[in-house]
């Protein structure tokens, strides 16, 4: 008899280390939403890379478990998803994915005519337009400001921003900025068609001049100098996106240029994915701060788009005829690279299937990335 109740027990104990003892609703809801950015990134291809692993995180995050420390979740201090989402909140990764993205930008389109860059600045006016709705929303500056930059559509940057303003918000301004960016496809043609006229989506543009290794290697020089003497906080990104363009553009360097935009950044991009998405654990993730979150992320990359297609418009009012722009690269001044410059070619096809635009909306998707840089070292500056 003693050892059946012993079996009893054991089994009873057993039963309550089960995560189906221990799950609640809100595991199951964020269960439903990591099966469907898998089910997005699979059957739709809305950027893959990025929504497998935080899909997957996100199954991970929400296996339901008994808090009795195990050191098994990730905000279990000293378990091993704990250590690589040190990754994260201390800001290591988002530099990391900076290296790689300078080492495989191609900034051509951007010095050939500058004054794309101008697009890019334009497209920020969406995060401080957040940022001041965030406040009124009751939110305070520094959490309003990690919201905010959800709008440049820069998953590495709204990541390294949050860590150092407002980690207690660190996921949610992180999946809501990964999910904006792999929504690109969805919430910008519809803004772009409604602020433009068939007259507007057929400008042909000039041909892009040729650039010289030359004007490549001082760019990224200059470029340097330039942004981070005048934002010295946004220094851990700028500084590695720009070292990762003169390693690909100097031309003595292709070993190291193509560790960058290879392993290295294969590795973080899953080791970021896989830990933002454990991080949306239902206890700390469902929360009303969070669905404010993304509300406000909607809103701030909505206004990004709408900021690119509408400055150009302006901007065409002081251009010569043959200098135009087209207003349907407006929306890639927002850095989703490349993912916006696609849609800014795809959307111009379809009115003039010969107007090649992709070239062109380089140049103000790679200012975007610049531009989304120094908007959180301003509001780094400004509030950390």
């Amino acid at each position: 008899m003693n050892f059946v109740s012993f079996l009893v027990e054991n089994l009873q104990t057993f039963l309550s280390y089960t995560g189906f003892s221990n799950v609640t609703p809100g595991h199951i809801v964020m269960i439903a939403i990591g099966l469907f950015f898998i089910y997005l990134a699979i059957s739709k291809e809305f950027e893959p890379l990025l929504l497998i692993p935080i899909g997957f995180g996100i199954l991970v995050g929400n296996i339901p478990f008994k808090d009795v420390g195990l050191q098994i979740g990730i905000y279990e201090e000293g378990s091993v998803l704990n250590i690589l989402y040190q990754g994260v909140t201390q800001g290591w990764y988002p530099p990391l994915i900076f290296l790689g993205i300078g080492a495989m930008t191609d900034f051509s389109a951007l010095i050939s005519n500058p004054k794309l860059m101008l697009i890019g600045a334009a497209a920020q006016f969406g995060i401080f337009a957040a940022y001041i709705l965030a406040l009124l929303w009751g939110f305070d500056p520094n959490q309003a400001g990690a919201i905010g930059i959800i709008g440049g559509a820069d998953g590495p940057t709204a990541i390294f921003l949050s860590s150092k303003l407002a980690p207690e918000l660190l996921g949610a301004v992180a999946i809501s900025a990964y999910s904006y960016m792999a929504l690109v496809p969805v919430i910008q043609p519809p803004i772009m068609r409604l602020l433009t006229t068939k007259k507007d989506r057929v400008i042909r543009m000039k041909p892009p001049r040729a650039v010289s290794q030359t004007e490549k290697i001082m760019f990224s020089i200059i470029g340097l100098l330039l942004t981070c003497f005048l934002v010295p906080s946004g220094l851990p990104l700028l500084g590695m996106l720009f070292f990762g363009n003169l390693l690909k553009e100097s031309g003595v360097t292709r070993r190291l240029a193509e560790t960058a935009r290879g392993p290295l950044i294969d590795t973080i991009t899953i080791l970021l994915g896989l830990t933002v998405g454990a991080s949306t654990q239902a206890t700390q993730f469902i929360t009303w701060n969070s669905l404010k979150i993304f509300g406000l992320g909607a809103f701030s990359f909505i206004i990004a788009t709408a900021a690119g297609v509408l400055f150009v418009k302006f901007f065409n009012l002081f251009l010569k005829k043959e200098n135009k722009i087209n207003p349907l690269i407006g929306n890639a001044g927002v850095s989703a690279v490349p993912d916006s410059a696609r849609i800014s070619q795809l959307l111009g096809s379809e009115y003039d299937p010969s107007n090649y635009l992709l070239m062109h909306a380089m140049g103000p998707n790679v200012a975007g990335v610049i531009g989304s840089a120094v908007a959180a070292g301003i509001l780094l500056g400004f509030l950390g």
